[in-house]
């Protein structure tokens, strides 16, 4: 790839100048110092974790016990067999979430897929609508 410049000897838009895939030189300075440290550094921070220090607790807990990102949800939702049925699956979300079973955060992700579902159910009954219509 060629650095191209331009008049003012700077690089083009959206060029850095970098070749792709060199690193950051703080970063490379960084790992450095490290290296062959990782060991010891961790002890460090489980002993004084251990000492009652609440930093060092909170960086172990985080590294061995890290707040989930997702989980599994589990309840009641009727099949989906064309996109009508959307309509009854929506309301069992609502119910879920009446009951206590899903949060709001979780239902809003439901709808999505319940949404996402429903548009791909449509597509298919236009699509065998259209073949339909075609061999005629």
């Amino acid at each position: 790839m060629q650095n191209v410049r331009n008049t003012a000897e700077q690089f083009a838009a959206g060029n850095s100048g970098r070749p792709k895939g060199s690193r950051n030189k703080a970063t490379i300075a960084i790992e450095s110092l490290l290296q062959g440290q990782a060991e010891a550094l961790t002890q460090t921070a489980v002993t004084k974790a251990l000492e009652g220090d609440s930093i060092a607790l909170r960086l172990c807990m985080d590294r061995i016990a890290p707040t989930p990102k997702d989980q599994p949800v589990s309840f009641g939702l009727p099949k989906m067999k064309n996109a009508l049925d959307a309509s009854e699956a929506a309301g069992s979300v609502l119910t879920a979430v009446s009951d206590g079973d899903l949060t709001p955060f979780e239902a809003t992700r439901v709808m999505g897929l319940i949404d996402s579902y429903r548009r791909t159910l449509e597509l298919t009954e236009i699509e065998e609508r259209l073949q339909a219509l075609e061999a005629k």
